[in-house]
């Protein structure tokens, strides 16, 4: 296959809109490889491994923990960058890190063959999603060396029995092993995972975001800048929207590397530099078309009381949920190209998490991720694109009708 088809950095609005990104077309034995190198390289005499979502809050989790560690690099200013061969802000990793999974986000990607981070730290990052989050801590295991601390940070499994033998793995190789998060987890999954031998400390989903329990977790007296860094980042992870700067760190993490990112806020706080914002305001062009196009196929169903907004596009979700609840939903479904899907929530409808459960996923219950187990071969996916997500969205629709009879039952009973 030549390599323009499946290149999307410069497709036009409209093609980009509808279709995957180049990750989306790698196979899995050729990212699993890339994986490997990448983990073996970043963990090369690392003393701590960080296994997050990149995303700003898990990301911010590592700029905490690099803090508490006392590992220092200094932030390369553009010019130093564009001498280097690279971006001035980097090369976005993905199209969707600021949803629960990096893994479905990663058919989103432009640049997936490029080295997320080419120096080593003593405190590495280990990229994972909710989804993959046990091949993360496989990884952590082979290629770590003996007594390394592990920190798990903004992930939580569906079920113990997922991570349950790489977790054991991690633990034969690690001194410590830490898990920080502030998702809905299963009672039974949290006695698990501490019974395993693990510090596992879980914040409120409705008042905390993971940097807020790393922060107030490790013994360190940290600089007021990284108190304000987690205010910041909850703002924009529990969508209270009060801070505008939240947005700011939400898009830099979404689009730049993930390495650059953390020692960015590291050395500037929430207040990000001016070419920063230079390259954000650049980004947001494009960003702004696809919001448009996705809220335009708009569509509304009545299920139960509640009026549901479901579209379907390559787009930041947030910004199109709100506009979908400006129109009337009290819950929202952004169908994405590599057959995700983001579901957002409001004060009327708060049990996303349970829709998600009900087709492969999970998350908070006002933002919530999934990818239903509905695509079998590239023609199913051919179908997705050109109908823009019509299946995806049945099953997902579905999904709430059997969320909103249940909790009318309970009503009842």
């Amino acid at each position: 296959m030549y390599d323009e088809l499946i290149d999307s950095g410069d497709l036009p609005i409209a093609r980009k809109s509808v279709l995957p990104g180049t990750g989306f077309f790698l196979p899995d034995s050729l990212e699993e490889d890339l994986e490997d190198e990448r983990t073996a390289a970043a963990l090369d005499g690392a003393d701590v491994a960080v296994i997050a979502d990149p995303d700003a809050d898990g990301l911010a989790c590592v700029a905490l923990l690099r803090e508490a560690y006392d590992d220092i690099r200094n932030v390369p200013e553009p010019d130093e960058a564009v001498a280097d061969g690279e971006s001035e802000a980097g090369t976005p990793p993905g199209d969707d890190a600021d949803d629960e999974t990096i893994a479905l986000a990663a058919g989103e990607t432009d640049a997936p063959l490029e080295d997320p981070e080419p120096t080593p730290h003593g405190v590495a990052l280990v990229p994972a999603s909710p989804h993959d989050v046990e091949d993360a801590l496989a990884r952590v295991a082979e290629f770590g060396d003996d007594g390394i601390d592990i920190f798990v940070c903004d992930l939580a499994p569906d079920e113990y029995e997922y991570v349950e033998t790489e977790l054991d793995a991690a633990l034969e190789t690690a001194d410590r092993v830490a898990w920080y998060d502030h998702h809905q987890w299963d009672d039974a999954v949290a006695t698990a995972v501490r019974e395993a031998g693990v510090d596992l400390v879980v914040g409120d989903s409705d008042e905390e975001c993971s940097a807020d329990v790393v922060y107030r977790s490790l013994e360190y007296e940290f600089d007021p800048i990284y108190e304000e860094l987690a205010a910041v980042t909850r703002d924009h992870d529990l969508w209270l929207r009060e801070d505008p700067r939240s947005d700011d760190l939400a898009d830099y993490a979404y689009w730049t590397d993930p390495a650059e990112y953390v020692e960015v806020v590291r050395e500037y706080g929430v207040d990000l530099p001016e070419w920063v914002q230079s390259y954000l305001a650049e980004r947001r062009e494009e960003k702004t078309a696809l919001i448009e196009r996705a809220i335009a196929r708009a569509e509304f169903r009545e299920i139960g009381g509640y009026t549901v907004g479901i579209t379907y596009g390559r787009c930041s979700q947030n910004e199109v949920a709100e506009a979908m609840r400006e129109r009337g939903a009290d819950a929202s479904v952004i169908v994405k190209p590599a057959g995700s899907a983001s579901i957002r929530g409001t004060d009327a409808f708060d049990r996303c998490h349970e829709v998600a459960g009900k087709v492969n996923g999970g998350g908070h219950p006002k933002a919530a991720g999934c990818k239903p187990d509905i695509y079998d071969d590239m023609l199913d996916y051919a179908n997705h694109w050109t109908s823009r997500g019509a299946v995806t969205k049945q099953v997902i629709l579905d999904a709430f009708r059997e969320v909103v009879a249940d909790e009318t039952d309970d009503a009842d009973s």
